[in-house]
């Protein structure tokens, strides 16, 4: 019996120096990974820049126009490079940056924006009635005092105590106040008066700049002026139904 229980404690000994050697191991291997990690610095991917590194190289937006130059997508530099290299795009503008995206054979310069050489046809869908929705198609307005803020709430014409449905003609974008004013009651009862009627929003083939800033070299594939492209704000405050 006694023999027994020192073969035990023997064992016990043996798994728990075995499970601090594996957590040593681990640890020096996560050391290894960390110090190469920071020794890629600027030429992580394969990319170089000189003077700076570049974060989020290779996912950095390119713009991908229709064959006849409007906007289908944004997709990123790497997906752009792929789709000229293979003859489904050509090359329209380069990025401002003087970002390269070396391989093992060749260097390419970071395209900002490529066209592609045959026509997709896309369907647009009609939009999902949604909170985000019904903020973009108000401008992120608030219908009844015209204040534009990020932070909106919904707000139905015809209350839902009253029975009013919940879609596009009934929903409305408001700011905390003026919906906490109208509560339970129509805009007549309560002495307010609507900015301009809802309505659901027509199809728009620019939907995917929405909530994206606008480069610089986009400007001119793209048909509104506004003044948020060059204050750097979100081109959805820009983008009419």
């Amino acid at each position: 019996m006694a023999s027994r229980g020192r073969s035990s404690r023997r064992k016990g000994v043996a798994r728990t120096a075995g499970r601090q050697s594996r957590a040593a191991r681990g640890k020096a291997a996560a050391a290894v990974a960390d110090g190469a990690a920071a020794s890629d610095g600027p030429h992580t991917n394969g990319l170089h820049r000189k003077g700076a590194s570049i974060p989020g190289r290779l996912t950095a937006p390119v713009l991908v126009l229709n064959l006849n130059y409007v906007p289908v997508n944004v997709c990123t530099v790497r997906r752009a490079i792929v789709l000229v290299a293979k003859g489904k795009a050509e090359l329209l503008e380069q990025r401002n940056d003087a970002l390269h995206v070396r391989t093992f054979s060749a260097a390419h310069t970071a395209p900002s924006i490529i066209r592609l050489v045959y026509l997709v046809k896309r369907p647009f869908a009609p939009r999902r009635l949604s909170k985000k929705e019904v903020f973009l198609r108000d401008h992120y307005t608030c219908q009844y005092c015209g204040q534009r803020s990020q932070h909106l709430t919904l707000d139905h014409v015809v209350p839902r105590r009253q029975h009013g449905p919940h879609t596009w003609d009934n929903v409305v974008a408001a700011c905390g106040r003026c919906n906490l004013h109208k509560a339970g009651r129509t805009p007549e009862e309560a002495n307010m008066k609507l900015n301009r009627p809802p309505t659901a929003p027509q199809p728009n083939p620019y939907r995917i700049l929405e909530n994206r800033t606008i480069l610089k070299e986009w400007q001119q594939y793209i048909p509104w002026q506004s003044p948020a492209r060059s204050s750097g704000e979100p081109a959805a405050l820009a983008l009419a139904d």
